[in-house]
């Protein structure tokens, strides 16, 4: 066991340069693991109380508790205040996962209620001998589990899962399904047939060799259409709120700086609570109509941050993603933006950083916003005309090549519901032509019932719905997932703001009529000291010149993975998601030969 576990703390790391530890249970009776019933590592990410008393795994000996933790709990001096109230005392740190440590034992499961923050942690109760894992309610902090034969192993990563050479590494052909519809691969699947990721606002819990998986959290949206607070104040105080519980730090903190509003918005907030001495980071390009830095220096200017910039062409592009092909957890048609300048913020001797994540989410500033709702409402229109609509744009789509076309006719073939629309809309390959990649890897036929990803969220108005689904599906499975693995691959600690429990608590309150208006009206009159420049900027999303590099300067590098596909790409998201599947299956085959088992040959294209 203890070599085990030493594999899989070096797999890790990269996340913890700071300190390491492990710990080991004995077991009462011996038995075949070496007389070791629970063994925890940790890599550490000094960020509060860089002592050696944050040192993790961190154990109460008088009540057996040990606990590992990743993430932050903003509200942990609070909840310090509330336990002494209550008679704890003998703290002997500044750390948040004391805090942690000790209201599990005070509350148990329980305590999930009282947090505020970002976390995946893991508690080990020696005396009771069960084990407890939790994430938190937004899914920012990733935690993978594997339960086979009443042993469970678990991780941040899923590298470190496969390190323990416990898990057999088979592909999920319906995981890999799902991934070819969506760029992503959806919790609670992951790449592999034998392993899970837990589920955002769940725990689990470990005893007698079963598992006992439960919910704590859900996003719910109200259906208050009778709402007569002020809205604008109620967001304002809210985000002013997150922002500054987000600045909870013994270490500083930068900021991301784009073009766009929501991490403009960070920017002016931080300054309205008193947070002066701010230092921001953009990226940008040779090629003009991506490059956002000059945008970027002029807000960094107007409220006077201390402010970095990199320019990124091809040729850099190119060495930053052969590093992040080393890093990569599981396929993703994203994380490149993320991975880049979390490494540039590291160069800089940053730890902790804000990004604007989830601002496009929470206040509507996503095309899906306006194109899912007119999808639905229109199908339901004409709903005598759908099998006619689909089969013209099915076969205009197949002879022009016009993919967008391909993916409604399947929406009008389907019951044209908002689930469908947002799966056109956000749609890599469709249906069909994801069964057909599925079959060329597998050679095995998939069900023709292929289980949707969970719903995560309820909602009764089709705006939220939208909202929703962009926040469980797209935010979880694809941003946060990337955006965790890739900071941390740097050593620092990226946070999010606008994805908060109480802000989205508060915020969800609003009428979607209120709060998703078109051009996120509701977010600019909750900040009016966001700059004309940027408030009155058209929206355009962040993202790398793929199409040109792809077309030019990296073509050689993606030419294997979309020869003989038998499908027509066009788009550079689609040759992407072959490469990155191809490169992820590559790096489990080779695994498994080093663990010394066989893992099955990918014919055609992965081959």
């Amino acid at each position: 066991m203890g070599q085990r576990l030493l594999m899989m703390q070096s797999a890790l790391l990269h996340r913890g340069p700071d300190d390491r530890g492990v710990f080991q249970s004995a077991q009462p009776n011996g038995g075949a693991w070496g007389g070791v019933s629970c063994g925890l590592v940790h890599t550490r990410l000094s960020i509060l109380d860089l002592s050696p008393a944050g040192h993790q795994p961190m154990t109460f000996s008088s009540g057996g508790l040990s606990i590992v933790f990743n993430g932050e709990i903003y509200n942990f001096k609070e909840l310090k205040a509330q336990l002494t109230s209550m008679g704890e005392t003998g703290f002997v740190s500044n750390s948040d996962t004391e805090i942690l440590l000790r209201l599990f034992k005070q509350f148990g499961p329980a305590c999930l209620e009282k947090l505020r923050g970002m976390f995946a942690f893991a508690i080990w109760d020696d005396k009771g001998k069960t084990l407890f894992l939790a994430r938190d309610p937004l899914g920012i902090k990733p935690l993978y589990y594997s339960f086979q034969d009443g042993r469970l192993v678990f991780a941040s990563e899923l590298r470190a899962i496969m390190a323990s050479g416990l898990v057999q590494p088979e592909p999920d052909p319906t995981a890999i399904y799902h991934y070819f519809r969506t760029g992503t691969v959806a919790e609670p699947a992951t790449l592999l047939r034998g392993v899970r990721m837990l589920e955002a606002g769940h725990w689990l819990c470990w005893k007698e060799e079963k598992i006992d998986v439960r919910n704590f959290w859900q996003l719910k949206f109200s259906n208050d259409d009778d709402f007569n607070g002020d809205a604008v104040q109620l967001v304002r105080s809210a985000l002013l709120d997150s922002v500054n519980s987000h600045f909870v730090s013994d270490v500083p903190v930068g900021i991301f700086l784009s073009g766009g509003i929501d991490s403009t918005a960070l920017v002016a907030l931080a300054k309205c609570n008193g947070h002066e001495k701010l230092e921001s980071f953009t990226i940008g390009f040779n090629e003009s109509n991506f490059d956002e830095t000059d945008l970027a220096a002029r807000t960094a200017k107007h409220f006077g941050t201390s402010h970095h910039s990199l320019k990124v062409d091809a040729a850099t592009g190119r060495d930053l993603f052969q590093r992040y092909l080393r890093i990569v957890d599981q396929p993703s048609n994203d994380g490149l933006n993320t991975f880049s300048i979390s490494e540039f913020a590291r160069q800089n001797n940053l730890r902790v950083v804000l990004s604007g994540l989830g601002g496009d989410e929470l206040f509507g500033g996503y095309p899906s916003f306006r194109r899912i709702p007119q999808m639905v409402k229109t199908a339901r229109s004409c709903s005598f005309l759908k099998p006619i609509l689909a089969r013209v744009l099915g076969a205009a789509g197949g002879l022009s090549h016009n993919l967008q076309a391909q993916r409604l006719a399947e929406f009008l073939k389907s019951r044209s519901g908002p689930e469908e629309a947002y799966a056109a809309v956000r749609g890599v390959f469709t249906h069909v032509e994801s069964k057909f990649l599925v079959r060329s890897i597998f050679a095995q036929e998939l069900p023709e019932i292929i289980p949707s990803p969970v719903r995560g969220f309820s909602a009764m108005h089709l705006l939220d719905e939208v909202s929703g689904f962009e926040i469980t599906r797209y935010m979880r499975n694809q941003v946060l997932r990337d955006s965790d693995v890739m900071s941390m691959a740097c050593g620092l600690e990226l946070r999010v703001p606008f994805i908060d429990r109480v802000l989205l608590e508060t915020i969800a309150r609003i009428p979607a009529q209120l709060r998703l208006r078109p051009g996120k009206l509701m977010l600019l009159e909750a900040v009016p000291e966001i700059p004309e420049w940027i408030s009155s900027r058209p929206k355009r999303g962040f993202s790398f010149p793929f199409q040109q590099w792809l077309g030019h300067e990296w073509k050689t590098t993606f030419e294997k993975s979309t020869k003989d596909t038998g499908l027509y790409l066009g788009s550079w998201y689609r040759t992407w998601a072959l490469f990155m599947l191809q490169h992820c299956l590559e790096r489990l085959r080779s695994q498994a030969l080093i663990a010394g088992r066989k893992l099955s040959e990918s014919p055609i294209f992965l081959s």
